[in-house]
């Protein structure tokens, strides 16, 4: 389900082709929200994600509450992450890695390389 976040930005990330999320006073930030995981999937986007991301409920602008990994590691850059030009230039790339650790994952090994 499409929904967004008041108070919330997508950002560019130094030297990173995904994004951020981070706290932005007078901001929106758009996305989608995914419900039902299991907890073997919530398991393995633990283990995605690293220690420079943290768990947070926030508030949506349906009026309701969801869960995200906010940004908590640095280097975040001034503009917002660019969809179209990840799409264009990062996702091939980015969707093999993921296939390759995926398995790895999900079998609890380590996302390391």
């Amino acid at each position: 389900m499409h929904t967004s976040a008041r108070e919330w930005r997508a950002a560019a990330l130094e030297e990173r082709v995904y994004p951020g999320l981070v706290a932005s006073p007078g901001t929106v930030a758009t996305g989608l929200l995914l419900t039902d995981l299991t907890d073997e999937e919530w398991r393995v986007l633990d283990a995605f994600e690293d220690h420079r991301y943290e768990l947070r409920e926030v508030a949506l602008s349906t009026g309701g509450r969801g869960l995200t990994y906010v940004w908590t590691g640095g280097d975040v850059r001034p503009e917002n992450w660019d969809l179209a030009r990840f799409e264009e230039q990062h996702l091939s790339a980015y969707a093999a890695r993921c296939a390759r650790i995926g398995p790895r994952l999900a079998a609890g090994e380590p996302k390391g390389e």
